[in-house]
Parts: structure tokens; sequence; C-alpha cells
């Protein structure tokens, strides 16, 4: 395939939503208008994209007009950028369009996303066409999963500079955290709710950690994705499940497969939150077990479902402040353990809530990634994962500029 460069470097493809609107800010911050990078914004609304323009100070900032709903808008906007960054979910129901086309033109592609049983699709309808044509689709471009697949690939840098090996065996405990829910996502978990209650074939794949792997059939002894509460000797406190978990272990083990299992054959890795090392540990970590239980129970139910979406859970688009974006953060630790029995501690920390101010500026850099230090030469097309695609070049970027760091403990 000739490569060409077409017009834009970027296009933020939802740029009108909630987070595509934080996103544009960051990216206009970082890199402005009419610079070294050319990028421009996508929707479908033209009215919604002129208000974002003057909201943003911007009114050089091209717009293009584009629709889900309409294939050949996709392809007329795909023809212009080298990469697409879509912040338009639930995935599930909007996603698969778009990922089509960039797989057909040879278009560059990160989101968001955090539903595996989409991923998994994607990857079975769209990633031959992806291989001929170029296109380089990475998922899972936010706080799910870039901090815990690319912790985890640190991690191992890290390990075989000390001990001459890689980890075959890791932990993620969520040590603190704050932020809120998004609309996005929890619109995205209902509709993997309703996904799975009337399909025993996806309830089967969600037990499975391995469903992204190139072998999905994958028989290895792995923990479950969702911990249980119980004592972690290694962290010395106690730990719950972390919901995120079941998005975030099937990146990180599609990354082992894709880095020709540069982990190990029998890697395995689990995600909790640590909530402390005595008794309050043991009542927080018992409470969050049960309020994440009541949580699921009550999405797969249709009146009780109804009565979440309508009045506890935020609607999409919605999202905080900008003074709780700017109070959140988030430490994750990470411990590692090679088959001698040495261990190593590494921390990654965030400056922004999850879901929304980190996430804007991890998919921001990871956009700018794909187009600027990524070219045809240098990776193939098809479906990457964020370590497997970007390594140490986006964690060079995220600790520049966008508050993370990565460090041995």
């Amino acid at each position: 395939m000739v490569y060409q460069t077409p017009q834009y470097n970027l296009v933020v493809f939802g740029a009108t939503g909630f987070v595509g609107h934080i996103l544009c800010e960051y990216l206009l911050n970082q890199v402005g208008v009419n610079g070294a990078v050319k990028w421009a914004i996508a929707g479908r609304s033209q009215a919604k994209l002129n208000a974002l323009v003057s909201d943003l100070g911007a009114n050089s900032l091209p717009q293009i007009v584009a629709d889900v709903s309409d294939e050949a808008s996709l392809q007329q906007m795909c023809n212009q950028t080298q990469v697409v960054v879509s912040t338009v979910g639930p995935y599930a129901l909007y996603g698969e369009p778009l990922v089509k086309v960039c797989a057909e033109t040879g278009t560059d592609y990160c989101d968001l996303t955090g539903e595996p049983q989409w991923i998994r699709r994607m990857i079975q309808r769209y990633s031959t066409t992806a291989e001929q044509s170029g296109a380089r689709i990475v998922h899972c471009c936010g706080f799910d999963s870039i901090p815990s697949d690319l912790g985890v690939y640190y991690l191992q840098q890290q390990a075989k500079e000390r001990f001459g090996q890689g980890c075959d065996r890791i932990k993620m405990r969520v040590k603190a955290a704050m932020g809120g829910i998004s609309g996005g996502t929890a619109a995205s978990g209902i509709n993997l709710v309703q996904e799975a209650s009337g399909d025993p074939a996806l309830r089967q794949e969600l037990d499975n950690p391995y469903s992204l792997c190139p072998d999905s059939r994958e028989s290895l002894n792995h923990p479950p994705t969702l911990v249980p509460v119980q004592y972690d000797q290694d962290f010395q406190g106690w730990v719950s499940p972390f919901v995120m978990a079941a998005i975030n272990t099937r990146i990180v083990l599609r990354s082992n497969a894709l880095l020709e299992y540069a982990y190990g054959k029998q890697f395995q890795y689990d995600e909790a939150i640590l909530t402390g090392p005595n008794a309050t540990g043991w009542l927080v970590a018992q409470g969050l077990n049960v309020g994440l239980g009541a949580m699921a129970a009550a999405m797969a139910f249709s009146p009780t479902r109804w009565l979440l979406e309508n009045t506890l859970m935020p609607k999409s688009g919605e999202g905080p402040s900008q003074t709780a974006q700017e109070q959140g953060f988030y430490d994750l630790r990470f411990w590692g353990k090679i088959a001698e029995g040495q261990t190593i501690q590494v921390k990654v920390t965030g400056d922004r809530d999850p879901g929304y101010g980190s996430t804007a500026k991890i998919l921001g850099q990871a956009g700018l990634c794909l187009a600027e230090d990524f070219p045809p030469s240098v990776k193939a097309g098809g479906f990457w994962t964020p370590a497997s695609m970007f390594g140490d070049v986006l964690i060079k970027r995220l600790v520049k500029a966008a508050g993370l760091t990565f460090e041995v403990c």
C-alpha cells in the first residue's frame, strides 16, 4: 500500500460530547491550531460543532460533519486524516461503522471503550481488512486500559533490567482514587448487562479472561478477573473486586500474546482495590463487594435497571465539573514476581479524575502518538493494544504531557 499524507494528522470524532469537549480543550492547549499537527473536529451536528469552536475560542479549527448512520460521511472523514480518535459510545451501540470504515480505508483509529464483547466482535470482523489496508486499530486508550496495560509493560521492563527476566505473576492494586463514574461508562455497562442477559454464549465468553487473545480458547489456569474479598499478603491489606479489571485484565493478556509472549506463556495478572490492613479494611472491602453485587443484580432486571438509569446513573454526555476533574486523581500499585521468587513494585499515578480529566489527556496523547511517532513502516495494520502498539514511546508522552508518573516504589 502506498502511503500518502492526508490533509489532517488527526480528527476528533464525537468532539461535541462531554469527553470530546475536554479532549479538544487539551489538544488545543497542546498543539494549537494550524501548527505542526493539523487536526479537525467532527460530529453529526454542524450547529454543535459551531458552538464548540466558539466555546473553545478557536474559530479557525476545521470542522467535519459525519454521522455513524451515514457510512459515506465516515468515508469522507477518514479520507482526510491519518488518525481518527473516537469518543462516541457506547461503542457496542454506535462504534462499529467507524471501525469498519477505518479498517477499509487504512485510517488509524483509537478510542476509549471498555466493552470486551464489542472489541472481540470488531477483531473477528475486521482484523483481516485492517491488516490488508494498513489501519492500526487501538481500543481502550483511556483509563481503561492504558494505566494498567502500560503499568505492566513498565514493570516488566524494570524487572528485566533488575533481574534479567520478566515477571510471570503481576498484581495491580488501586491504592487510592477520586473521581465519579461517567455517563458513557454507565451506559456501556448497562448495555453489556442487557446483551449478556439474553445471550448464554456471551455470558460464557465473559467468564474467559483470554477472550481477546488470538487464541481465545486458552485453557491455562488463570485467576478470575474479579478478585474476591481476601487478605493480600503481598500488599499487607484487604482487597475488594475492581470493576475495571474485567476489561483491563483482558487487554494485558492480549498485549502479552501480541508481544509474542514477552511476559511468558504462564503469565498471570489480576486487579483489585486495596482497602487497608485491619478490621476497617475488611469492612470497607466487604461494603464495596456488596455494593458491586447489588449494582450488578439491579442492572440485570428491567424495572431496577430503569430506576438506576433514571435516578442514580449519570446520563451519557454528563460529567463532573471542572473543579471536580482537577481534584480527582489515582494511585495504582503493581507487584510482580519472577519465577525464582524475587519481587518488584512500581506505581502509576494520574493527576486528574480517571474517567474524564485523565482519560482525555491519555486519549489525546495516544492519538498524537499514532499520528506522529508510528509511520506505517514501523507498525503493520491490525488490532493492537496500547502496550503492544506504543510501549515506551507513549509512556514518555504521558509523563511529559498528561500528568502521569511511572516509577519503581
